[in-house]
């Protein structure tokens, strides 16, 4: 198994190499860019995507230097639209000060030299550290992404198993119209209907309506912030849920279910077993093991881009949220640094998933098998 441990993580190399490749590739295409940003800021003409995001580095240059040489009204020919009447030194010095000046290997080089020591720069129009800015949206995105998976596996995982022994029951039936309907309706949907019913909008004032604590947070006791935090989530992890339990649930059910058909469970059953040592000495253990492979990618995706809307409906700003900024707003240091950290986060779980198989099932080995 060391063998086997060791050979995936050599792997998790050459895969984050070429995730960071292919997108690297892709944002030299694409339109648009921090310099062109900065000039369309020069011109007026800039929208930005969000409120939030405030002038750095990038835009204190431009209402200096470039806002005089713009005033010069000097024409010149620039491969960026909108450059038309800059000086071309301040272009230059703004391709210098994103790192544009370089060729495009060389940068990506670099990259991945700063990234392998968790150097991520700081952000083009923040004026913090990249690193910084994520650990400060992290807790928001861990609350979401980590509650939701255990709600989510807690609950569906025991009602899959009931829904496999009363399969083709008035329970079976009932439970999946509630899972289908649930599966149906948007989550962002759903948390509209929360906020106006729940939170102050047209009935009831139970709940906040954004962030995770209340302004008087670092007043409070313990406990009170305890309660105060778990109050916070109500709402927006009643939202993400909602269809997270119809996925694990009835995956739980068939996985069961098709074990239970199997031979070796009639051969337990003829040796005198209960059916709940049946069920749970010897097809749990294999039932469980598609349900586990599911699992790194319901993780990620409740983490990162699952909870992105339901992020910006209760104003809660984590990393879902500053991703989707960062790459409408062209703050590529901000975008190649999540990319990143969630692309070895996606391998590492993936290989703590592979790991847990032989938890569950010691007759499975990995080290026999080629990677």
């Amino acid at each position: 198994m060391g063998a086997y441990i060791l050979r995936r993580l050599l792997l998790i190399i050459p895969t984050l190499v070429g995730i960071m490749a292919i997108n690297f590739a892709i944002i030299q295409f694409a339109p648009g860019g921090p310099v062109e940003r900065v000039i369309a800021q020069l011109q007026g003409t800039d929208v930005s995507a969000t409120a939030r995001i405030s002038g750095g580095s990038g835009s204190d240059l431009g209402a200096g230097s470039g806002q005089q040489d713009f005033s010069a009204g000097q024409g010149v020919t620039s491969k960026y639209r909108g450059a038309q009447g800059l000086d071309p030194e301040f272009v230059k010095d703004l391709e210098r000060q994103f790192g544009f000046d370089k060729p495009p290997l060389e940068r990506f080089g670099k990259m991945l030299l700063d990234y392998a020591s968790f150097d991520f720069g700081e952000s083009y129009f923040r004026d913090i550290a990249v690193i910084d800015l994520i650990v400060e949206k992290m807790p928001v995105s861990i609350s979401l992404g980590l509650w939701m998976t255990l709600i989510s596996y807690t609950v569906s995982i025991p009602l899959g198993i009931r829904k496999a022994v009363k399969d083709g029951s008035s329970f079976d039936v009932w439970t999946s119209a509630v899972i289908v309907v649930g599966y149906a309706i948007p989550g962002f949907l759903f948390a509209v209907l929360l906020i106006v019913l729940f939170a102050g909008g047209s009935f009831l004032d139970w709940f906040p309506l954004r962030g995770l604590t209340s302004d008087n947070w670092e007043q409070l006791s313990w406990p009170a912030r305890i309660v105060d935090y778990f109050w916070h989530l109500v709402l927006p992890l009643s939202a993400m849920v909602l269809s997270a339990f119809a996925t694990t649930t009835l995956l739980t059910k068939n996985s069961f279910l098709d074990e239970i058909r199997k031979q070796y469970v009639q051969t337990a059953r003829a040796k005198g077993l209960t059916e709940r040592q049946v069920l749970y000495g010897h097809v749990f253990r294999n039932a469980m093991l598609i349900v586990i492979a599911g699992f790194p990618g319901a993780f990620i995706s409740s983490f990162f881009a699952g909870s992105l809307l339901i992020e910006t409906i209760f104003s809660l700003d984590g990393l879902g949220l500053l991703g989707f900024e960062s790459v409408i707003n062209r703050d590529y240091a901000v975008v190649f640094a999540t990319l990143y950290i969630f692309s070895l986060m996606g391998l590492l779980v993936n290989l703590i998933s592979d790991l847990t198989y032989t938890w569950i099932d010691p007759r499975i080995d990995f080290e026999s098998r080629e990677v």
